[in-house]
């Protein structure tokens, strides 16, 4: 747990003033008042439908030592009878403060990621292969916003030797303005894809916005880009003066290339080569698809940044523990069933409808739901997904919700038979009752709202 003394909480904030002195030490920095433990500091975090500030007098009877409020909190004229902490300006800028001055106190090297698709999948591979060598901390599932960057920095104690990190993206500037909380000393940009469409309007907006990771490098650090994608590719010109850039790939040239790739329903092996001229190791990937082999690539890149072989890149894969919903193959009843439900877009769509269909020999059914925040491109990109799976062999598509009629739509412009458009999970799954064989794989894919993996607990 971090500890602060007030001293610290006043060198960590800019501009902060102290409104009344109790405690000067606080054992830990928390958010909810339902996990106050004695000692802590309260951070009053405020959003559109909550005020923490409310429950600052709760916090300190619940054994908090400290609070800390918004330059626009009133104080009581009863004393609260504990140290209040005034920001400057608001508190989740305060409470990024407080991370980053933590994470500056640990001399050891932090990966950042992100990229339109594979983030945190990417998070996971990476601090499973850098496990290998010493205690990692990484972000806890997908804890990459503006709470949960700092959140996890809080975590990093003097066990750990090494640090992954996610971020994600909404518009321009949010990471410009979250990577300098982590300090990042390795960068890596997994993809550009349509992904947050709506938001930014173009790709090459959303290029641009993922390159403020690339940027955020100092020298000395390293860039790990994705050879393959060629937005990714283009951001080795963005990088600092003095920053190593790595490359990975599949099908283009990279400084960590991949071939021979063979799968099945549970794993991937491949060959890998670590440098132009380097060790070419066997790889063997709990996972499937081409698309996790690329994942994949981006951390064994990482760990051979920081000096490891692949002895020890294997013996860090062979430990994976995946946040769930990517990709997750399972045996439900008589059936086999993928549930790739996290989230959706038209990169990984595209990525999952091919897995599918080269790890399967059998009759396999898509079960498909909208993608979100796609704007302008919507309505083509969800009946290219359509065409996508009429091409692909499927023996059935089941599309769900609002822009899944336009699934259906490019499933039977595409010469497809057996496509159905439902508007419920019941529905859905009254619907593959009908269509199930024994064998047969069925993947479930969508958006995160449109929360796929309820009609796999009707069936």
């Amino acid at each position: 747990m971090p500890e602060f003394s007030l001293k610290d909480v006043e060198s960590a904030l800019t501009g902060a003033e102290v409104l009344e002195i109790g405690k000067n030490h606080f054992s830990d920095i928390v958010t909810d008042t339902r996990k106050i433990i004695p000692g802590c500091l309260f951070v009053a975090l405020k959003g559109e439908r909550f005020n923490g500030e409310t429950f600052a007098e709760e916090a300190l009877k619940l054994g908090a030592n400290g609070v800390l409020v918004s330059n626009e909190y009133e104080l009581p004229k009863t004393e609260l009878g504990g140290t209040i902490i005034k920001a400057s300006t608001d508190t989740q800028r305060a409470y990024q403060e407080l991370a980053h001055f933590w994470r500056m106190r640990f001399d050891i090297p932090v990966v950042c990621i992100t990229g339109s698709n594979g983030k945190t999948t990417t998070k996971d591979l990476t601090a499973s292969v850098l496990s290998a060598r010493f205690p990692v901390l990484k972000t806890q599932a997908n804890y990459n916003n503006e709470i949960g960057l700092p959140m996890t920095l809080l975590n990093m104690n003097e066990t750990h030797r090494a640090a992954v990190v996610e971020i994600g993206m909404r518009g321009l500037g949010q990471i410009k303005a979250l990577a300098p909380i982590a300090t990042p000393t390795i960068g890596i940009v997994t993809n550009v894809g349509e992904t947050h469409m709506e938001l930014l309007g173009s790709m090459e907006n959303i290029a641009k916005a993922k390159a403020e990771l690339v940027e955020a490098i100092p020298s000395g650090g390293t860039v790990i880009l994705n050879n393959d994608n060629v937005y990714t590719a283009a951001m080795k010109d963005k990088c600092n003066s003095g920053v190593k850039v790595i490359t990975f790939g599949i099908d283009n040239e990279a400084d960590i290339k991949a071939f021979d790739l063979n799968g099945g329903l549970s794993s991937t092996t491949f060959k890998c080569r670590l440098g132009t001229n380097g060790q070419v190791g066997d790889f063997t990937l709990p996972m499937v698809g081409r698309h996790n082999v690329s994942n994949a690539l981006a951390a064994i890149a990482a760990g051979y940044a920081l000096g490891l072989d692949a002895s020890s890149i294997q013996q860090g894969l062979d430990s994976l523990e995946m946040t769930g919903m990517r990709f997750e193959a399972k045996r439900v009843g008589q059936y086999n069933v993928i549930n790739d439900a996290y989230n959706a877009s038209p990169m990984s769509m595209e990525a999952a409808i091919n897995t599918l269909a080269e790890i399967t020999k059998g009759r396999r059914i898509a079960v498909l739901g909208d993608m979100l925040e796609l704007g302008d491109v919507s309505v083509a990109a969800h009946q290219k997904v359509g065409r996508q799976v009429a091409e692909s062999g499927a023996v059935a598509l089941v599309a769900f919700g609002p822009m899944g009629r336009e699934i259906a739509k490019g499933a039977s412009d595409a010469g497809m038979e057996n496509v159905f458009h439902v508007d419920s999970h019941e529905a859905a799954a009254t619907k593959l009752k009908e269509l199930l064989e024994p064998e047969d794989t069925v993947l479930f894919k969508g958006s995160r709202g449109m929360k796929m993996e309820a009609i796999i607990d009707l069936i």
